[in-house]
């Protein structure tokens, strides 16, 4: 069933960004050869008018042919050359290569609102003023591998309720009377009693850890990251204003996440690899979403969306992004960077982009291992 989901995720996500391109095409008056669901090879196509509208075997999102998108002599000077993304005024050629990626920061917003509308989990200290914040609990956000709380069954998603041991005990739980609770019971049992949402239904249990100390710290620890939460809900026209407000700070996170990223490969290539997820790992991922219920499934879809939105805005080749710069160059310069060219380096930044999706797939099949 999961893998199901998946797909569908996965679909709705790259559907919504090619969507936009196909829209914003159309609106521009360039040419549009095809608008796919699923990848090829074609199940069935409908032509309507010049686009052929088709259902592809791959169940993988969808894809847009728009005329000119890589340069040739035959959208360059055919023809029909005046209707080819190439030959068409820059500004309308950027605002097509964008719209992918404003389409997946919409589909982001309108899945936070309806979040916001049945009741969104989001850390207390991020919530906008004047928000009412219900139901607070301390969350496991992070599990190290191999830690005593992984060993014990602790996952991420879990809300801790209290800690006991040695007959002492403590129920009014923040990050901090945590870690000092764990700090007083090195090498002893620990009892940690917690909730667990699965399938939307809380289940109360107790788990039993043995706190170690790591090699970076004489202190006792599990091995767990924690964050106080709380259930934020507004009603259905406040839902769109306070949705663009955590869309936001979630797309402002996001640029800072990949800022950190890419300047931590420099520094720490092998620590930035972990830190992401391709596929497999967003599958992963995605499981412990649908456990905890359809508020953190949206939620998880909301991220990725507005990830695939950023990854696709770098100015790297092949991506949209560095379409989009070969367009501003070729508006400085006043002239069109040659089709040789241009397609070389989109066809090296797809090579890399491929290479890069294999290496990080190898890091996410041995973090499962």
């Amino acid at each position: 069933m999961t893998i199901i989901l998946f797909i569908i995720v996965l679909a709705i996500l790259i559907f919504a960004h090619e969507l936009g391109h196909f829209l914003m095409a159309k609106w521009g008056k360039i040419r549009v050869d095809e608008f796919g669901l699923g990848l090829p090879p074609r199940v069935f196509g409908v032509k309507y008018g010049e686009t052929i509208y088709s259902l592809n075997w791959l169940p993988f999102g969808g894809f847009v042919k728009i005329f000119g998108e890589d340069p040739t002599e035959e959208n360059t000077n055919g023809p029909d050359k005046d209707r080819s993304l190439v030959n068409r005024p820059k500004w309308i050629q950027a605002i097509v290569l964008v719209a992918g990626v404003s389409f997946n920061m919409v589909l982001a917003w309108m899945l936070i609102s309806i979040n916001l509308m049945i009741g969104m989990p989001v850390a207390t200290d991020g919530v906008p003023k004047g928000m009412a914040i219900d139901n607070e609990m301390l969350a496991i956000v992070n599990v190290l591998k191999d830690s005593p709380a992984e060993k014990g069954g602790l996952k991420t998603g879990d809300q801790l309720v209290a800690l006991s041991a040695n007959s002492e005990k403590v129920t009014d739980l923040s990050a901090e009377t945590v870690r000092e609770f764990i700090k007083k019971f090195p090498n002893q049992k620990v009892k940690v009693e917690y909730l667990r949402k699965t399938n939307g239904f809380s289940s109360s249990t107790v788990a039993t850890v043995t706190p170690k100390a790591n090699s970076s710290s004489s202190d006792a620890m599990i091995g767990i990251a924690m964050q106080k939460i709380g259930l934020v809900s507004v009603s259905w026209w406040q839902a769109p204003y306070y949705g663009i407000i955590f869309t936001y700070h979630l797309i402002v996170n996001t640029f800072l996440s990949f800022k950190d990223f890419f300047g931590s490969i420099f520094t720490d290539g092998r620590g930035a690899l972990t830190a992401v997820a391709g596929p497999i790992g967003i599958y992963a991922l995605m499981s412990d979403a649908t456990r905890l219920g359809l508020v953190y499934l949206l939620n998880f879809m909301a991220i990725i969306s507005i990830n695939l939105a950023i990854l696709n805005l770098l100015p790297f080749p092949a991506l949209d992004g560095g379409r989009l710069l070969f367009v501003v160059i070729e508006a400085v310069i006043r002239r069109p960077i040659k089709p040789s060219v241009a397609n070389a380096l989109n066809l090296v930044g797809f090579v890399l982009l491929i290479l890069l999706m294999l290496v990080i797939a190898i890091s996410d099949i041995l973090k499962l291992i």
